[in-house]
């Protein structure tokens, strides 16, 4: 039973978040949640306990979909003995909750298929409470038999359709408004494509919104480890042959209601205004307010900072002096002093004007970035690190099996089979405690699972380098090692090919550049860089790009550009299913170091993501539980060129295209500088 504390922490927590509407799926919750919500002011879809899904999962002869659908309501949702029940669920969830202000919409059930038990009970939900919304996502699955009758049912509905799904329903002129009852799966390290539903619920007014799934995870607690660590239990661990594993572990929140990025991430995209345009030569930004009911101006604190190179060298507040209505746009006035090199960038922050049951005054809402254009739009500590230097070139030295090239601090060995360092060792110091590698693989998250299984039958992560030649020569004042390269796995052709240089000065600071072809007929890939193993002790992290939190390509909406510091485990984001984690991205420089001595800088000539480890991706892609994980006695750093997106795969639409790593050819350019005092 959950109790009403932590009814009130769960509401707490949602509207902290931006959150303003529940769907109790699949079945009434406690009377008192309603009148919690009732108190609140939450939206409540109400969802009768209607759940026949497993009449899907009956053995036909023919599994094709088509086919499902055909017999999918054949033993409940048409058929006429289970009418009495259907409708009598139906009537128990209305009767019950009738007088709730917080309903807005009826629910018949989830995922039961559809036919006459269902006819009947949308019948009986709208003659009895023609004032509110009745809704039934199952009435989407049709087959031949006969002609249904939906005219009951106000909503049309769906689960995790495709953005393009949504639009194509726009564009045949429905007679129904769509909600999403169910998108964008969190289920570990995700949701992905908040920001892209978003983008077109806000375009269109016959969008309702959506309801993501869902609210935390489900699993149970088994004691502590030794070291304390929580342990829990998910489908399967009980002995039980029928389980759908982890599946259920798929929330915004951990079982203890820690929230996950994917919470963060959702109270950004639903911040209660948005930055329109910003005319930076004139200095006027539009601004428009997503609200649907309050004035911004009466709701809302706003201020700016300007954004230099992760630093904030200016702040003030942004005065709205006219009202601005629920959905309409504001123009405003806001001319920061900008300077003439830097990467900068305008933040506008939304906090709460006055207090309210959940909240305090002054809470954060959300915020919007907007890059800005200077002369010179290059970070500048990147700039000032990564600059060419004069001084006596190295050395180089070809015995047979490695390059070796050396300067007054530095000692550096690239094996001619791979291409690769294998030793940097500066005054003394060694920072490699294995080879450099070419790396492809990440640890699947669980939106990977079916992309997944193209990874694993291309072999990525079962790749090594190979060079076909490897030769260094004295340019200038600098030592060029150049090699043409292979990234290839067991049984197949190889899967890039790279034409790789690296250059390296007198103060031994090493550039690589790569031309990077991709095969043809080969899946997209996971991520594309370089893996070092660092000593363990080298864990303190600094960079200058987005943070604090773990960022990818499409789940960035809830970090912001700075410059940020943490430890290596830190960065880990301990999902209960161990999956890639902890990446930063759009990062203009980053730095790893001992806290003493040794540092290793990374800068790169476009931004570029990191994630610094003490488990490899092949443990992660190992392990069935996050209490199982060791350190593996090596900081694992990975310096991504390019790094895929997360989506929702797991149940919803293949990953957007623009968040895919699909070029069939890549320009790599990072930098390493290692140094120590």
């Amino acid at each position: 039973m959950v109790d009403l504390d932590h009814m009130v922490r769960d509401l707490r927590m949602m509207r902290q978040h931006n959150v303003n509407a529940v769907r109790s799926s699949h079945y009434p919750n406690d009377p008192r949640f309603y009148q919690l919500c009732d108190r609140y002011g939450f939206l409540v879809m109400s969802e009768a306990d209607n759940e026949s899904h497993g009449t899907q999962t009956q053995f036909l002869a023919d599994d094709e979909w088509d086919n499902v659908v055909e017999h999918w309501n054949e033993r409940i949702a048409d058929n006429p003995d289970w009418t009495e029940a259907t409708v009598d669920r139906v009537q128990l969830c209305v009767q019950r909750e009738k007088n709730r202000p917080s309903i807005i919409s009826w629910s018949a059930g989830n995922e039961c298929a559809y036919g006459c038990t269902f006819e009947a009970a949308l019948e009986w939900m709208k003659d009895f409470d023609p004032t509110r919304l009745s809704h039934y996502e199952s009435s989407y699955y049709r087959d031949s038999k006969r002609r249904y009758d939906y005219s009951n049912i106000d909503l049309f509905s769906r689960m995790y359709p495709s953005q393009q799904e949504m639009r194509d329903y726009l564009d045949s002129d429905p007679d129904k408004p769509l909600i999403l009852v169910e998108y964008c799966h969190a289920m570990g390290n995700g949701p992905g494509d908040l920001e892209d539903y978003w983008k077109v619920i806000l375009d269109e007014p016959r969008l309702c919104g959506g309801f993501v799934w869902e609210w935390c995870d489900h699993a149970i607690l088994d004691g502590h480890t030794d070291n304390g660590r929580p342990r829990y239990l998910y489908g399967g661990d009980s002995g039980e042959t029928v389980h759908d594993g982890n599946f259920c572990v798929d929330g915004l929140v951990w079982p203890d209601r820690r929230p996950h990025g994917g919470l963060l991430e959702l109270k950004n995209v639903q911040r209660p205004a948005r930055v329109v345009s910003y005319d930076q030569a004139r200095g006027l930004l539009r601004l428009r307010n997503d609200l649907d009911f309050t004035h911004l101006d009466q709701a809302v604190d706003i201020s700016w900072q300007l954004v230099c190179d992760g630093e904030v060298v200016e702040s003030q507040p942004l005065v709205l002096d006219q009202p601005v209505a629920p959905h309409e746009v504001a123009e405003v006035t806001c001319r920061p002093r900008l300077p003439e090199a830097g990467r900068c960038q305008l933040r506008l922050e939304y906090r709460l004007r006055q207090g309210d049951a959940l909240r305090e005054a002054g809470q954060e809402l959300g915020f919007d970035e907007v890059e800005l254009a200077t002369a010179d739009p290059r970070n500048q500590h990147a700039a000032r690190i990564a600059a060419p230097a004069d001084g006596p070139s190295p050395q180089v030295v070809d015995d047979g099996d490695d390059i070796v090239v050396s300067g007054e601090t530095f000692r550096y060995v690239f094996a001619k089979a791979t291409g690769l360092p294998t030793s940097l060792q500066v005054a003394g110091a060694e920072l490699l405690e294995r080879p450099a590698e070419v790396n492809v693989w990440r640890a699947p998250t669980d939106n990977d699972s079916r992309i997944r299984l193209e990874w694993q039958r291309a072999r990525y992560d079962q790749t090594t380098t190979r060079a076909h030649d490897c030769t260094a020569s004295i340019e200038g004042s600098n030592c060029v090692v150049r090699a043409r390269m292979a990234l290839v796995a067991p049984t197949i052709q190889p899967i890039l090919r790279m034409d790789t240089t690296w250059t390296i000065d007198g103060q031994g600071r090493l550039r690589c550049q790569m031309e990077v072809t991709r095969s043809d007929g080969f899946p997209t890939l996971p991520r594309l860089g370089l893996r070092l193993f660092l000593p363990q002790q080298m864990q303190q992290v600094e960079w200058a790009g987005l943070g604090p939190h773990e960022n990818y390509p499409d789940k960035r909406q809830a970090s912001r550009h700075g410059r940020f510091g943490s430890s290596v485990d830190e960065l880990a984001v301990g999902y209960l299913f161990p999956q890639e984690n902890g990446s930063r991205g759009g990062c203009d420089w980053m730095g790893i170091g001992d806290g003493g001595s040794t540092t290793l800088q990374v800068t790169a000539a476009q931004p570029f993501s990191f994630n610094a480890s003490h488990h490899t991706q092949e443990e992660l892609t190992a392990a069935g539980h996050d209490v199982e994980l060791e350190s593996c006695g090596h900081t694992v750093l990975c310096i991504d060129h390019a790094m895929a997106g997360i989506g929702s795969n797991s149940c919803g639409p293949e990953l957007l295209p623009q968040y895919r790593v699909d070029d069939d050819v890549h320009h790599i350019d990072i930098t390493l500088i290692p140094t120590t005092r």
